[in-house]
């Protein structure tokens, strides 16, 4: 099985990069399953119903997010409305959504998505890590697939860039640390520039804008093995708007 997975499409560049690459890298890679984050895909911010319909034209089987899913009013009815629309999984009970979905392959393969969320400079929420060994103890043992998106941060000021550290882990797991953005990389995390020193030089409640050069498609794609689950091969991918995939 191979999966697709496509890092933080921030607003309409990052859409229409999405919109215009996914075919070419689906038959390129022969890819199985896609698993797309969305949290920034309204605007920079959120989600919406115009926008997940668009999505929704897209041969996507799975959404995940991350804390800006809440900043749109109209992400809590979407949660509600997509059960493969994630929000992080340690939330507190209560919240619209879930944070685990089980889809299938179009050949009949399980594949389980996992959204978690870092407690480090983000709010405080329950172990990702006590929450995830919770949900997977639950899994039917017939799903040997599992992957999981972590949203996490160090630091808002940062240029979001894909970490070059993909590797198989000892017990055949793939792992990276950031996927990476897909939208604008003339940016700051998608952002204006200028809007963003602005809030950081002058401290005053600047609108961000989302960027609209250089836009990329950052995403990975997982080779893994239907039987026992464990990951064969990881491959990073930053593909530019104009680039044939």
């Amino acid at each position: 099985m191979i999966i697709l997975f496509v890092g933080d499409v921030v607003g309409k560049p990052g859409r229409r990069v999405l919109a215009r690459q996914i075919n070419g890298l689906m038959d390129r890679h022969l890819i199985d399953y896609v698993i797309v984050n969305v949290e920034n895909s309204a605007g920079g911010f959120g989600v919406t119903h115009e926008v997940v319909a668009e999505f929704d034209e897209l041969p996507i089987d799975c959404y995940t997010s991350g804390n800006h899913i809440w900043d749109k009013k109209e992400g809590l009815v979407l949660l509600e409305e997509h059960p493969h629309l994630l929000r992080p999984a340690n939330y507190p009970d209560g919240n619209p959504g879930r944070g685990l979905h089980v889809g299938e392959t179009a050949t009949g393969k399980k594949v389980a998505t996992l959204n978690l969320e870092g407690q480090v400079f983000m709010k405080p929420l329950e172990s990702p890590f006590r929450v995830a060994d919770r949900l997977l103890e639950g899994l039917d043992p017939e799903v040997k697939v599992v992957f999981v998106d972590f949203h996490a941060e160090t630091t808002s000021e940062k240029h979001h860039v894909p970490t070059a550290d993909e590797r198989i882990l000892p017990g055949g797991t793939a792992y990276i640390t950031d996927v990476g953005m897909t939208g604008p990389y003339e940016s700051v995390i998608g952002m204006r520039g200028d809007k963003v020193l602005q809030r950081f030089l002058l401290q005053s409640k600047v609108s961000f804008e989302v960027a609209k050069r250089d836009v990329r498609l950052a995403a990975i794609v997982v080779d893994i093995d239907d039987e026992t689950g464990n990951a064969r091969r990881i491959d990073r991918l930053l593909i530019s708007e104009e680039d044939r995939a």
